[in-house]
């Protein structure tokens, strides 16, 4: 009988589980309960999708743990490994740094990040610098409101994971020197900062102005003339869309005011109305080219495929899994349906939940949203139509303060 974790844990058996989740904050009515759900289950050669019987019971972390019952799958293969921290624990925080691998970190349960990329070894860092630091659409405290407070307003279920921009630098300060204690400094050390879109669970007004006026900023093109519209940044640029056609994408990817070795462009789709479903490209160079794709609403599956065609290897894809939608109108979220489908083209060795936080709504639009968790539905469709032909990946979901080694 193997053990399964979900949420980065550890894969202690040789098959990874891709199942519904409870959404974050929301606590089970018990804490052991049998479902059923989908795992892909990998062999030396081959990749299949099998229905299994699982007993559930949840950790002090609140991540999901499944024990397979004995007429389960078995495999020979190597099992699944994934390194997770919490941002709590400093000392696993600071090991992970030290693998010279990009880290990634959860600030809240929706979808606010913290990309860690380390300088390599051919490039120049700052003085008292080992990692370049990305934030991804920061949202903290307080509400977000669209339109108007009578049309959408939102609040986190789930407490952030800093609750300031200063606490987040304090601690990043400390950890470039080693230290698990925060140290309170003037110097940033957030590099940049990258907004996908320009509605205020992305774009945050009160959280981002917490950052220092020199803060690089990076943001798709409604979202930057928004950011400028508030005089308080030094520098804000337009994510250039991505050209497949472009022979070195260093060329315009990096503004100069991005290391040489990063790059930050944007994938859209052609058609779609107000890129709402698109994705950002965080590129690097660690030794070959690699790239992190976030895209909180989701993109259609095939407008990705040209990230790899041009030799990209997307090592993370940041796609939600709940399909969102407001009742009667608008696909907002594309959810687990269109993640498989995603990770298929991209060939993306993480695939992270994102944007799935179940947040408290008021106003006009609240009532109208319908939200759907497909992720077993998905697996079990895509198997279908590819013959069982299903990519191998590592499914990760991580909580408020949970981050990941992507090795």
């Amino acid at each position: 009988m193997g053990l399964l974790r979900v949420r980065g844990r550890p894969v202690e058996s040789p098959a990874q589980m891709i199942g519904t989740q409870t959404p974050p904050g929301c606590v089970p009515k018990s804490p052991t309960s049998t479902f059923s759900f989908t795992a892909l289950v990998t062999g030396n050669s081959n990749f299949h999708v099998s229905p299994v019987q699982v007993r559930s019971t949840f950790d002090d972390y609140g991540s999901v743990m499944a024990t397979l019952d004995s007429g389960s799958p078995t495999s020979t293969a190597t099992p699944s490994h994934t390194i997770k921290i919490k941002i709590s624990d400093r000392a696993a925080w600071i090991n992970a740094l030290i693998a010279q691998r990009p880290v990634l970190i959860h600030l809240n349960a929706d979808t606010s990040w913290l990309i860690q990329l380390p300088y390599p070894p051919s490039a120049s860092a700052p003085p008292g610098r080992k990692c370049f630091n990305v934030l991804l659409d920061p949202w903290l405290q307080g509400s977000q409101t669209d339109v108007a407070s009578w049309f959408s307003t939102q609040w986190h279920v789930v407490e952030p994971s800093v609750k300031t921009m200063d606490q987040l630098n304090a601690l990043l300060a400390g950890l470039e020197v080693g230290s698990g204690e925060p140290r309170v400094t003037d110097k940033s050390y957030i590099d940049a900062v990258v907004i996908s879109h320009e509605f205020t669970d992305h774009c945050h007004q009160a959280t981002l102005e917490e950052l220092p006026v020199s803060t690089p900023i990076y943001a798709t093109d409604k979202a930057a003339k928004l950011i400028r519209s508030w005089r308080h940044f030094d520098s804000v640029a337009t994510i250039p869309d991505f050209l497949s056609s472009r022979k070195d994408w260093k060329d315009d990817s990096s503004s100069s005011r991005l290391p040489p070795w990063v790059g930050i462009e944007r994938v859209t789709s052609p058609g779609n109305a107000m890129n709402f479903h698109s994705a950002v490209m965080v590129a690097f160079d660690l030794g070959k080219t690699e790239a992190i794709l976030y895209s909180p609403h989701g993109i259609r599956a095939a407008d990705l495929a040209c990230v790899r065609d041009s030799g990209f290897s997307t090592l993370a894809l940041l796609h939600g899994l709940h399909d969102v939608r407001i009742w009667m109108t608008k696909q907002l979220n594309l959810g687990a349906a269109n993640g498989v489908r995603a990770v298929g083209e991209t060939g993306a060795k993480y695939w992270i939940a994102t944007h799935d936080e179940v947040k408290r709504g008021a106003g006009l639009v609240a009532p109208l949203l319908l939200r759907k968790d497909t992720l077993k539905e998905a697996v079990e469709a895509e198997t279908k139509r590819a013959a069982g032909k299903v990519p191998e990946y590592h499914f990760v979901e991580l909580g408020s303060g949970d981050g990941l080694l992507l090795e």
